[in-house]
C-alpha cells in the first residue's frame, strides 16, 4: 500500500527495542509516509538521533527546543499535523505518564496535544509486561481510544522468554495499512441505529428518564459508517455531537417518538441495531402545567410504552438483521437469549449494569453476544471503539448476511 500523504509521528522512548525504530522508520518512508521522530531523553541512550534523521530525512526533536538555534518546537502544532501517532518502543515509564496525564517532555506533551489516532507498542521485560500496574495503565490508556499492539513473544533482553518483545516493524507496517485502509465491508448498505434514553414527560418542566449518554450507540454507527455503510441515527436527547457526523439525524424524545421515527424507515434498512435505552412506562397522563409541591407524597400513574424492537420485529423481512442490546442487573444471560426468539432478533448484545467500567457513560464496555444459532462471543472490557468493531464483526457471522 502506499501512504503517500500520510503525516506520522513515530515516538520513541527508552527500550533496548529502541533500535527497531529505525527499521520502522525505513519502512514507513519507503511507503511514502512522512515521519517525524520524536524521542524521550533515555531513547537517546539507545539510539543516536543521527540515524534516525538519515531514515526519516527530518530532524528529530526531543526537547521543546533547539537549543543551538533557539527554535521553539511547538507541541500543539506536532499533534495537529498528523494523521497517526506511532509509540514505538513505548516503556512503562512512558505508558504511566500517558494514562496519568503527566507531561513533563516533549513527547508526553505531544501525546496530550494529540487530536489524531495514537498507537501503542510496548515493549519491556515479562514481569513487567504482567505487572498489574502495566496492565491497568494499559487498559487504561485503550479507554482513552488508543489502539494496543500488544507485545510479541519470544527472548527477551533479560535472557527471560515470554510476552514483552515490541511488535516487529513489519506487523506494526500493517497495522498502520489496516488504519488507513479500513474495509468497506457494508458498502451499500442502509443501516438504522437507535441510540441514547428517551424522555417521558410528567408535565412541561419534567421527565422520567435514564442513565443512558448514547455513547455505544454511537461507537456502533460509526464504525458502520468507517465500512462503508450508509447510517440513519434516531437519537434519544444526548449530548453527543451527532450533527458534525454524516448521518441521517433523527431526533427525539419520546419513545412514541422514537418508535414512529424508527418505523417510517424500518422497510428501508439492511440493519437495525436497537441500543436505545428506551422507557418501559410513561405517565398515562402528562399534566399541563407544572405540578407543584403540596402533598408529602406524589402518586404517578404510569402506561406502558411501545416496544420498538418487538413490534419492528414483527414486520422484519428475512433479508433484514436485527441487532438488540440487554442490559441487565440479574439472570442477565436468561434475559438475552429470551429476547432472541420474543423480539426476532439475530443477535442480542448483553452487558451487566453492575460489571465496573461498563454500561451507562462509560467510554469502555464489556459484553457477551449470543446468536440465534447458539453461537457466544464474550468480550474484556474494551473500548466501546472496539466493541462495536466487535459487534460488526458477529453481524457478518450472521447466517441471513446478505
Amino acid at each position: 500500500m502506499n501512504l503517500s500523504g500520510k503525516r506520522i509521528i513515530l515516538g520513541v522512548t527508552g527500550s533496548i527495542a529502541a533500535y527497531k525504530s529505525a527499521l520502522l522508520t525505513r519502512l514507513l518512508i519507503k511507503s511514502g509516509a512522512e515521519v517525524q521522530v520524536i524521542m524521550s531523553a533515555s531513547a537517546l541512550d539507545f539510539i543516536t538521533p543521527l540515524t534516525l534523521a538519515t531514515l526519516s530525512k527530518r530532524p528529530v526533536m526531543s526537547d521543546f527546543s533547539n537549543k543551538n538555534s533557539g527554535e521553539w518546537h511547538n507541541h500543539v502544532e506536532l499533534g495537529l499535523w498528523a494523521d497517526l501517532f506511532i509509540l514505538a518502543p513505548l516503556s512503562a515509564n512512558t505508558l504511566s505518564k500517558f494514562a496519568n496525564g503527566i507531561c513533563d517532555n516533549l513527547l508526553t506533551a505531544t501525546y496530550l496535544s494529540s487530536r489524531c489516532p495514537v498507537m501503542l507498542a510496548p515493549a519491556m521485560d515479562l514481569d513487567m509486561y504482567q505487572h498489574p500496574s502495566v496492565t491497568s495503565n494499559l487498559d487504561k490508556v485503550a479507554s482513552f481510544g488508543n489502539i494496543i499492539l500488544d507485545a510479541e513473544s519470544g527472548e527477551l533482553a533479560s535472557g527471560l522468554s515470554g510476552q514483552g518483545r515490541m511488535m516487529e516493524p513489519e506487523h506494526i507496517l500493517e497495522h498502520v495499512y489496516h488504519f488507513f485502509s479500513p474495509k468497506l465491508d457494508f458498502k451499500g448498505k442502509k443501516v438504522m441505529v437507535t441510540l441514547g434514553p428517551t424522555q417521558e414527560a410528567l408535565d412541561p418542566v419534567r421527565f422520567i428518564s435514564n442513565h443512558s449518554s448514547g455513547k455505544m450507540g454511537m461507537a456502533i454507527a460509526k464504525a458502520f459508517q468507517i465500512q462503508g455503510a450508509e447510517v440513519f441515527v434516531v437519537s434519544g436527547p444526548v449530548s453527543l455531537d451527532l450533527k458534525s457526523e454524516n448521518f441521517h439525524l433523527y431526533p427525539v424524545h419520546s419513545a412514541s417518538e422514537m418508535y414512529q421515527a424508527a418505523k417510517s424507515i424500518h422497510g428501508q434498512m439492511d440493519i437495525c441495531v436497537f441500543a436505545a435505552a428506551v422507557a418501559d412506562y410513561a405517565p398515562a397522563e402528562v399534566a399541563k402545567e407544572k405540578i407543584k409541591k403540596q402533598e408529602s407524597e406524589l402518586t404517578l400513574h404510569l402506561k406502558k410504552n411501545v416496544d420498538i424492537a418487538l413490534e419492528l420485529g414483527k414486520v422484519k423481512s428475512p433479508n433484514q438483521i436485527h441487532v438488540g442490546f440487554a442490559l441487565e442487573t440479574e439472570n442477565g444471560e436468561a434475559n438475552a437469549r429470551g429476547k432472541l426468539e420474543k423480539k426476532n432478533f439475530d443477535l442480542v448484545v448483553l452487558n451487566s449494569a453492575k460489571e465496573e467500567g461498563a454500561g451507562f457513560r462509560h467510554d469502555t464496555n464489556k459484553v457477551k453476544i449470543f446468536h440465534r444459532n447458539g453461537k457466544e462471543v464474550q468480550s474484556d472490557l474494551l473500548p466501546k471503539s472496539r466493541i462495536a468493531e466487535l459487534i460488526l464483526r458477529e453481524v457478518k457471522n450472521v447466517p441471513v448476511w446478505i
